[in-house]
């Protein structure tokens, strides 16, 4: 084969290549950015407080969680104050994720700004609730944009008082092109909360440095990011490693990790070891098992709690944002992550990585085939001394409707004998096993107590389809009605003259 042929066949594969991963992600790249990782509360807070304060036309800020507390009010201040100098400030939180926070915002529309709330609570859609917006954004004057993990609150820098050390957490900073990308992708939640267009206010800007990247802006049941995440376990060929706060993965991509691990790919792990949603941890661990004995390294979090959720694969590309490895980030909620494919950075995301492990601790299978987690320096884990840090506690619609899926799927290979359960899923089992036997205990001896929750709940579900039914047949009738104008105002349809 000649250089050209050469030349030319490897371009073909790459062009290739990118056509997967834009159909995959549903995600165009974009060329000419300049792309910075953030660490934790101390590098993501500084940045954005600094870009709010520099704006001079607009601020659009997105965030799941909004908490109200010392930091929730230190950018609910700078965000009023930009407001009250002309600056236009576009503000979406999560309802649920910031449903305490609701108070703090008079302040904030006072100042002039313009703030919305995601999918509040509907008697017409009881289980609207499900989908949230985990969304994580900053973009400020179309020339800088923010992604990452990181909610508003004081949980992600610690309480030294309380023995809770500073949330683990990856954000990054992006100049360029991209920016104009996160502004779409706020406007398409914007719109979904509140109905009104949303104006993109700027045009991309400049190329600001050589990194190519693909901004996915994850809507519920489009899977544009599991999608990815199954292609990039499939091509990764020397090394995959992932970083996430809820992980409760599908059998598929159990699979598509196992199938790398066995083909020689160094695929690891991290995760926390011990939740803020106490459910997740034991949920989490029902799936080591099947990716140990394939060879995948699997590590838990030693601090108070691990929340980043990335990915580096090959040191060639890393993936940054809001997305968890669990069905209610990749297929139920607004996400948005960043998809960088530059070997600088993800040569910085991976050295980051190999320092986190410095502070993990690693799970194994025992030679009784246990799966135990273990510490090379014969150090007991973190969580039982008494002085090491405590963990914080918190919640997530989205966190549990992952977990009732996981459980699900447990109860079901119980039934079917689908798939080989593993010792992690013992307890589970037993919990629903009580669970259900005092429930049919109930409704043989006390069957009214069952009886009205169901009757209650069946007569909210019939007004709600109801509700929904109307409001279709009388859009309906509007259409009729404006189309039968049309005709009239035309002259068609009418008597022959």
């Amino acid at each position: 084969m000649t250089a050209e042929a050469f030349d030319s066949s490897r371009a073909q594969i790459l062009d290739r290549l990118d056509r997967a991963y834009a159909r995959a992600a549903g995600a165009s790249i974009t060329e000419g950015n300049s792309v910075r990782m953030l660490l934790d509360s101390q590098g993501n807070f500084p940045a954005w407080l600094a870009a709010i304060n520099g704006a001079q036309r607009y601020i659009l800020f997105e965030s799941y969680i909004f908490a109200n507390d010392a930091i929730g009010r230190q950018f609910i201040e700078a965000l009023a104050e930009k407001a009250r100098s002309g600056v236009r400030v576009h503000v979406l939180y999560d309802w649920f994720g910031s449903h305490w926070s609701r108070s703090m915002w008079r302040g904030l529309v006072a100042a002039g700004a313009n703030v919305r709330s995601f999918n509040p609570p509907s008697f017409d859609t009881p289980l609207s609730w499900l989908t949230r917006d985990h969304r994580k954004s900053i973009v400020v004057d179309g020339r800088i944009g923010f992604v990452s993990g990181l909610c508003v609150s004081s949980k992600w820098q610690g309480d030294s008082t309380k023995r809770l050390e500073a949330w683990r957490d990856t954000g990054i900073e992006i100049l360029g092109p991209a920016v104009h990308d996160l502004e779409h992708a706020f406007g398409q939640v914007w719109t979904a909360a509140g109905g009104a267009q949303f104006e993109i206010v700027a045009k991309p800007h400049p190329r600001a440095g050589t990194v190519r990247l693909r901004v996915i802006a994850g809507v519920p049941n489009a899977a544009g990011t599991y999608r990815l995440d199954l292609l990039v376990a499939s091509i990764a060929r020397e090394h995959l490693w992932l970083t996430d706060a809820y992980f409760i993965a599908t059998a598929a991509y159990t699979q598509a990790l196992s199938a790398a691990a066995r083909d020689g790919v160094d695929v690891r792990l991290l995760v926390p070891g011990a939740s803020d949603v106490p459910a997740v941890s034991p949920l989490s661990r029902a799936g080591y098992r099947p990716l140990l004995e394939a060879g995948v390294r699997v590590f838990e979090w030693n601090g108070t709690m691990l929340h980043a959720k990335t990915a580096v694969a090959d040191r060639l590309w890393a993936r940054v944002g809001s997305t968890n490895l669990n069905l209610a980030s990749w297929m139920a909620n607004y996400e948005l992550d960043v998809a960088v494919e530059d070997d600088q950075f993800a040569e910085v995301m991976a050295d980051q990585y190999e320092r986190d492990l410095a502070n993990a601790t690693e799970i194994i299978l025992t030679p009784r085939n246990r799966v135990q987690r273990t510490d090379p320096k014969g150090i007991a884990a973190a969580d039982e001394h008494p002085g090491n840090p405590r963990r914080a506690i918190a919640g997530s619609a989205g966190r549990a409707a992952a977990g009732a899926v996981s459980v699900g799927s447990a109860l079901g290979a119980a039934l079917t004998n689908r798939r080989k359960l593993g010792p992690a899923e013992a307890g589970l089992l037993t919990t629903m096993s009580a669970f259900t036997v005092v429930i049919a205990l109930i409704a043989a001896l006390w069957p009214r107590v069952l009886a009205w929750p169901i009757a209650a709940l069946a007569i909210w579900f019939g007004v709600a389809w109801g509700i929904k039914a109307f409001s279709l047949w009388r859009a309906r009738g509007a259409r009729h009605r404006q189309r039968k104008a049309e005709r009239a105002r035309l002259g068609v349809g009418g008597p022959r003259v």
